[in-house]
């Protein structure tokens, strides 16, 4: 890349970063009421982006081939306890990663 190359790439990110975080601001301002199609937005997203996060992660697991699942139902089964213990998401996801990576490296 020449040097006019690099700038013009920087700054378009930069431009698309700050669009992306002052836009809403712009868009729903403190004063006003977040519109109710946003509000149903906010409600069902995260569980559809996690439906699908699983749906994504378990397509290619053969039931009837190689270890027929059972790293990744305990990984299930760890992220799922973790999450029903200590209520923080964050550490059930990497519970799981964790757990799942030390049996496939280990294990299985």
């Amino acid at each position: 890349m020449t040097a006019a190359q690099q700038l013009i790439t920087i700054l378009a990110v930069a431009a698309g970063t700050m669009l992306t975080r002052f836009l809403p601001f712009f868009l729903f301002p403190a004063g006003r009421p977040t519109p109710k199609y946003i509000q149903y937005l906010g409600r069902v997203l995260p569980a559809a982006v996690f439906g699908m996060l699983v749906v994504y992660c378990l397509k290619n697991v053969s039931l009837l081939s190689g270890s027929h699942g059972v790293p990744e139902a305990i990984a299930i089964a760890v992220v799922a306890a973790l999450h029903l213990w200590k209520k923080q998401t964050l550490l059930s996801i990497a519970g799981g990663t964790v757990c799942y990576m030390l049996l496939v490296q280990l294990v299985f």
